[in-house]
């Protein structure tokens, strides 16, 4: 029988996980049978007691897809500059019509006789939890500088474009008064320069408050 030069397809093509103290995390991957054909496929790692694999081997009907879970355990301490250096692989080959999980043997995946094996490598990446704060351990929270100056700066930069959007409104009803007849001016006007003066004064405390990256 002919067979596709891929059997299936994985996606994402690396295991992202949001890593955090004490909490659990997971990836979902893709994985999409490209041919006619029954296809089985198993998933290793090389640490398997860091992770959660379901299902961690499986029959895909022809051209159906399957999602695999794999969970991050909870850990106790951060990778060293959160670096991982774990992988898995996910292996693939065909197998006769209408077989089901229970019914592969032992040997499905083993490198021997004229059967195609497809393997496809996966590696891990680490990203930063959300939040800016680290818990120490006596208990007191500790601000990460470089994400409090990130969210500070983005803060700064949305209250930059609030002001510039308020300034054009402002401009607006300048040129709509010339003309005449807006009614409801002098209200709208008092608004307007009422909401520009917070903005601007909570942009002035963001500036001063924004450490400098010097």
């Amino acid at each position: 029988m002919t067979v596709a030069k891929q059997l299936v397809s994985v996606r994402p093509e690396e295991l992202r996980f949001q890593f955090e103290l004490e909490q659990q995390s997971y990836c979902d991957l893709k994985v999409t049978n490209n041919t006619e054909h029954y296809v089985a496929f198993k998933v290793k790692t090389t640490s398997p007691k860091k992770y959660y694999v379901r299902p961690n081997n499986g029959v895909i009907h022809p051209w159906d897809v399957c999602v695999i879970r794999v969970t991050l355990q909870a850990r106790k301490e951060y990778p060293p500059e959160m670096q991982c250096k774990d992988k898995f692989l996910l292996q693939s080959t065909v197998v006769p019509p209408n077989t089901e999980v229970d019914d592969l043997p032992q040997d499905t995946f083993n490198k021997e006789g004229e059967k195609t094996l497809e393997e496809c490598k996966l590696r891990v990446v680490y990203m930063p939890p959300h939040t800016s704060s680290e818990i120490l351990d006596d208990g007191v929270k500790q601000t990460n500088p470089d994400q409090a100056l990130q969210r500070l700066q983005d803060e700064r930069d949305k209250a930059v474009r609030q002001t510039q959007q308020l300034q054009q409104d402002l401009e607006i009803l300048k040129r709509k008064r010339n003309r005449g007849g807006v009614e409801g001016f002098s209200f709208k006007f008092s608004l307007l320069v009422g909401f520009i003066g917070i903005t601007a004064g909570f942009l002035l405390k963001l500036l001063l408050s924004t450490p400098s990256t010097d």
